[in-house]
């Protein structure tokens, strides 16, 4: 092959690679806008209603009073404050819940008959909202933030130690077989068979622990904690300030969707095309 050729399929293969490139970014454009419409459509309804008096402003006050008290408490420090005090907790939670609970349910796996007898029981605790410990977390370590862990940990450890026990249960008895044939160790079904093999139910139950994880700590906020966005609302609620309790409301809900479609959905996706029982989209 001559240098000229090399050189003529060497710019070929960087055109390619820009096409796709362009291509990605335009259904990327594509994707967002596919998502931003029905925000849209609900700002301009939302205008539509606060502008024409159909609500008072005690109710639902207009989108720019929002915005409005958004900078201001952004600029005071206040909304920065209370968000990093719940992402931090959230963050605390899933460091000690996490682990905890897909090592619990590999153990518990490794045991068929374990498995069978302990379902049930991890079943019913998931099934327990975190919010319904609230009242046994104050008796035992008061109003603070010990309170707040403990409702976290118990939403997140429960969901993650029930997927991790279901993954963990459908994995085909033949591939632990075959590692053993082969000279495979405990370690290596574990490592190699079984964690693997879960991981796609590991990390559904990540994911849905991270959406009910919010719901319970801000409930467990507004009750027994001095900070955080669910003592934000609460405390706008209090001084009927219906305009916080609204910015509240729409930065928790921008937070979890930035990080469910930017973190949690495109490692759920890469998780079953690497370890799931689907192949990747050619």
């Amino acid at each position: 092959m001559t240098h000229e050729n090399v050189t003529a399929g060497a710019g070929a293969n960087v055109a390619v690679r820009r096409r796709v490139r362009a291509l990605n970014r335009r259904r990327t454009a594509a994707a967002l806008l596919r998502g931003a419409l029905p925000f849209a459509f609900l700002l301009a309804l939302w205008h539509l209603v606060t502008t024409r008096g159909i609500l008072p402003a005690i109710f639902l006050p207009t989108p720019k009073e929002v915005a409005r008290v958004l900078i201001e408490m952004t600029r005071d420090g206040s909304l920065p404050a209370n968000a990093a005090a719940s992402l931090g907790r959230v963050l605390v939670g899933l460091a000690v819940s996490v682990p905890l609970g897909i090592g619990l349910g590999v153990l518990m796996g490794l045991s068929r008959g374990v498995a069978r007898a302990m379902e049930p029981v991890a079943s019913f605790l998931n099934s327990l909202s975190g919010i319904a410990w609230l009242p046994l977390a104050i008796t035992w370590f008061g109003m603070g933030w010990v309170s707040v862990t403990f409702i976290l940990f118990n939403t997140i450890f429960f969901l993650v130690l029930f997927n991790t026990l279901v993954g963990v249960r459908g994995v085909p008895r033949i591939l632990e077989h075959g590692l053993l044939t082969l000279g495979g160790r405990k370690r290596h079904i574990i490592l190699q068979v079984l964690i693997p093999g879960a991981l796609p139910s590991i990390v559904t139950g990540i994911r849905m622990s991270m959406g009910f994880g919010w719901r319970a700590i801000l409930a467990a906020e507004m009750i027994g904690s001095t900070n955080g966005l669910g003592f934000l609302i609460y405390n706008g609620a209090n001084f009927h300030q219906t305009d916080t309790i609204i910015a509240g409301i729409l930065l928790i809900g921008t937070i979890w969707l930035v990080t469910d479609r930017l973190v949690l959905v495109p490692i759920e996706r890469w998780t079953v095309e690497r370890w799931g029982l689907v192949s990747r989209a050619s």
